[in-house]
């Protein structure tokens, strides 16, 4: 399967989605404020989720076993449960669970310490449930993280942090700003802040591996991957790698 290919095609799809969402709305005269009419549909996402389920099956897993429509509600420990984008569950064993997250639109600043708080949340909410037996195996399954933003200006420009007491984390601080007072620092953009934070809730083991995907909403999408160390090829090599260590498990 040529992965590059497929992938070129299920985003140029999530744009596709985002636009008959919109066009739904207006037809039915119940127009939401800003983007969010491009997302009410829900299934924006389902092509990449389609991606990654055919390369989980390709590595050996049952078709039967990975969930990306339903039945993909999984115990937490702070709640009830919570329903997943994607979910392995084979012989009785939780194999995998993914989220698929993007972000696109002019208001892409307002949300971007929400998604970091789901994010950070949601993988504390299931580790702590595997700690309590919730799953009643080990080893402990593959967590991935999905994020795509928008390639567009306002998220490669500058932003400025508030500082009235602390600074921030230097990574965050972006280029010095000439000041008399105490140093000042431009910020950094949203698209490296999304970028930091994929990369870090893998430093911090909160998700087994994470993938950052950039792209132009545009008839013929163009695709940016930004970090090395977050592309979708070796989001998709670790994949693979726990469906082998998985099947290995099984027939030893």
């Amino acid at each position: 399967m040529d992965v590059e290919k497929r992938l070129r095609a299920a985003v140029q799809s999530y744009w596709d989605a985002r636009r008959k969402n919109k066009e739904k709305q207006v037809q039915s005269g119940k127009i939401d404020a800003g983007t969010r009419g491009e997302v009410t549909g829900g299934t924006q996402m389902g092509a990449l989720e389609v991606l990654v389920s055919d390369i989980l099956c390709e590595a050996g897993l049952k078709k039967v076993d990975v969930r990306t429509r339903t039945a993909l509600e999984l115990p937490g420990y702070f709640r009830a449960t919570k329903k997943w984008d994607l979910i392995v569950v084979s012989e009785g064993a939780l194999v995998l669970v993914m989220e698929f997250k993007s972000q696109a639109g002019k208001s892409i600043g307002n949300n971007v310490n929400n998604r970091s708080e789901e994010a950070v949340g949601s993988a504390k909410d299931i580790w702590t449930a595997f700690r309590e037996g919730r799953f009643g195996q080990f080893p402990p399954p593959f967590l991935g993280y999905l994020f795509l933003l928008e390639d567009c200006d306002n998220v490669k420009n500058p932003v400025v942090n508030k500082e009235p007491y602390f600074q921030v984390d230097p990574e965050f601080r972006g280029e010095t700003i000439k000041s008399k007072e105490r140093p000042r620092y431009k910020g950094v953009s949203y698209s490296r802040r999304y970028e930091l934070r994929c990369r870090r809730l893998v430093l911090e083991q909160l998700y087994t591996s994470a993938c950052f995907l950039m792209a132009t909403n545009s008839p013929k999408t163009k695709i940016t991957q930004p970090a090395s160390d977050l592309t979708f090829q070796r989001f998709v090599a670790a994949l693979q790698g726990h469906v082998v260590t998985f099947l290995g498990s099984r027939s030893a």
